[in-house]
């Protein structure tokens, strides 16, 4: 009985502590007092966390606020550079390392070249991540004995309680055992996360998702991944598979998707069906200036060339946009009428190409929405661009921090 009573106050205690952090993290500064009033906890008890808090460096007093004729209150913020997190992207090409501190501003970056996917094992992944994470731990030595743990975003399917890479089809690897393998070799927690969910996390701590409780959060790149908050938290499904909307059947007699099925969402809206249909056309010998503008290495032809083309007024260019554009706008269309959210999220490559891509996406779900409401649902460009699944990679530790959202 008394080890349970212990634990159940340690337990209280833990989550005392992230409830009055986070309360810091979302005010900027807030006084104790207030700090008692918004979270119910007595002023004694505020007062024993916060001297923890401020021992540990973990906050720190800041200017004098404002009074109505007494002793102005001290505020109280969180000191951001007080620890740090490794924030590990892995892509389908590359793999991005991060340094950033508690506000997610990223302090160093370091980019690993992924290996060709026929010569990809298991093995060589993971010393492909324990080698490129031991350099960047050994050039940011200074760092090194503050930070705070390693968060791991991924494409496929992620176990993300054991932290178990189930299946990365465009990899070619299943049942990766990331967290294991890490937290062996440094020592550190280690939160593992499909990339999307990570970018989903990413924008709703910094970027267009911060005020929104209900969103869904594309990840628009090789592939197309969906990470969905509700309620204001992550949410995985039964066994993770929640938000692969990538996979979900467009055409089932369409181009072979990577999973091996035909037709997916993600041959059809993706970076890569973006180059496969200008492909297409310069077969068909459409006359463009896209041919001239990859010389005679038609590999170079990718989502950023033909964007440039689309802007300098290239027709076939822009037709293949706007072609990719309405397919999006389905699958937009698909996720408004089954989950309802009140925002759609846009990031990765292909949300760099503006009204090329976006604009016929939004005239489809104007159309064609079953309500006059859903068809006003806000689409809108992921805020934190190139580096969102890397910043919520981050965010993955931050949130076992803070406890800000949750995971279902």
């Amino acid at each position: 009985m008394a080890t349970h009573l212990t634990g159940s106050f340690q337990l209280m205690k833990s989550l005392n502590r992230s409830l009055i952090l986070n309360i810091i993290r979302t005010s900027g500064a807030i006084p104790r007092s207030e700090i008692a009033k918004q979270t119910g906890l007595t002023p004694p008890t505020v007062t024993n966390i916060v001297s923890e808090l401020l021992d540990e460096e973990l906050v720190v007093e800041s200017r004098a606020g404002s009074s109505n004729g007494g002793r102005k209150p001290i505020l109280l913020t969180i000191n951001s550079d007080s620890r740090y997190i490794i924030g590990v992207d892995v892509g389908v090409k590359k793999v991005r390392l991060a340094l950033t501190n508690l506000d997610a501003n990223v302090i160093q970056r370091k980019l690993l070249p992924m290996p060709h996917t026929h010569a990809l094992t298991t093995e060589r992944f993971l010393d492909l991540l324990l080698q490129g994470i031991d350099t960047f731990l050994t050039e940011n030595i200074t760092q090194k004995s503050k930070i705070i743990g390693i968060g791991v975003a991924m494409h496929g399917i992620v176990d993300h309680e054991e932290g178990v890479a189930i299946h990365a089809p465009t990899l070619k690897l299943e049942h990766v055992p990331v967290k294991q393998v890490l937290e062996q070799a440094f020592n550190l927690p280690v939160r593992v996360e499909n990339d999307a969910k990570a970018l989903a996390l990413g924008e709703k701590w910094f970027g267009a998702g911060r005020d929104v409780d209900h969103f869904v959060c594309l990840n628009v790149g090789e592939g197309i991944g969906g990470g969905i908050i509700l309620n204001d938290q992550l949410f995985h499904g039964n066994n993770s598979l929640a938000g692969e909307i990538g996979h979900t059947r467009i055409d089932i007699n369409g181009p072979k998707c990577s999973c091996g099925n035909n037709g997916c969402f993600q041959t059809l809206a993706s970076g890569q069906a973006v180059k496969e249909r200008a492909h297409t056309y310069i077969k068909e010998g459409k006359k463009t200036s896209l041919v001239a503008q990859a010389g005679e290495d038609l590999k170079a032809l990718d989502g950023q060339l033909i964007f440039k083309c689309a802007e300098e007024g290239d027709e076939i260019a822009r037709q293949v946009l706007e072609e990719t554009g309405t397919f999006l706008g389905f699958g937009l269309l698909n996720i408004i009428h089954f989950l309802n959210p009140s925002m759609v999220i846009i990031g990765g490559g292909v949300s760099k190409s503006g009204k090329w891509i976006l604009e016929p996406a939004k005239d489809v779900i104007q159309s064609h929405a079953l309500t006059h409401e859903a068809a006003k649902t806000t689409i809108v460009v992921s805020e934190l661009g190139d580096e969102g699944s890397l910043i919520g990679a981050c965010t993955l530790v931050l949130s076992e921090l803070f406890s800000h959202v949750h995971s279902k």
